[in-house]
């Protein structure tokens, strides 16, 4: 299932079959490498919250597990940013940047591999974010982010949806290894990229974004 450059695609966060994000995109390519997608600032975004309108850092994890939550509507508020889903690989890549559209830095976000779905009015990818992530600075040195986030719900294997710790290390270390050695996509690749000025940015989810959570194999 390939998408055309240019459609409107949402990246939706999933945790045992409930949408936690849900981010429109728009295709910059999709081949052999893997899915680019650009997420404009001031797009409109679908984001889990409490009734009360908290999301999951204003609670304990278990907490807010057993908390009555619901998707609300929101903005992306920082700079656009690209994302790169490469095929079978359980990370994507966010190439941030600041204001000004210059490139700053890789997100790397530990992930299970993206599942991908198309209904027509709306299509997309599933994933299911596994909280650990790697910052890499555009010079390639980099830090580990979250892990107390991590180990906090690691404590709770009856709620979290991340069933093998070792795993998600040793998806890490091997995407640092790539950093460091300034494989792609960490060899200024898209680094330059700057989108086409013509494009809308998203105010309304096509119909379908809560569509069901694609079932994963």
């Amino acid at each position: 299932m390939g998408f055309e450059p240019g459609r409107l695609v949402l990246h939706r966060d999933t945790h045992h079959g409930r949408i936690a994000f849900v981010h429109p995109g728009r295709v910059i390519s999709d081949d052999e490498r893997g899915l680019l997608i650009w997420v404009a600032r001031g797009s409109v975004i679908a984001v889990e919250r409490s009734l009360d309108g908290r999301g999951p850092r204003d609670f304990p994890f278990d907490g807010w597990m057993a908390a009555d939550r619901e998707p609300r509507f929101a903005q992306w508020n920082g700079p656009g940013v690209l994302r790169f889903f490469p095929p079978g690989e359980n990370h994507s890549v966010w190439f941030f940047r600041d204001d000004e559209g210059s490139f700053t830095g890789y997100y790397v976000n530990l992930e299970e591999a993206s599942v991908r779905w198309d209904d027509g009015a709306a299509a997309g990818i599933d994933v299911i974010d596994q909280d650990l992530d790697i910052v890499a600075r555009a010079d390639r040195t980099w830090v580990w982010k979250d892990e107390d986030e991590f180990a906090e719900r690691l404590a709770f294997p009856e709620l979290y949806w991340v069933p093998d710790e070792a795993a998600v290390w040793a998806e890490g270390r091997r995407v640092i290894k790539r950093i460091e050695a300034g494989e792609f996509p960490f060899d200024g690749t898209w680094c330059d990229f700057r989108p086409d000025p013509s494009w809308e940015t998203p105010t309304e989810l096509p119909e379908g974004w809560d569509r069901p959570v694609v079932a994963r194999s």
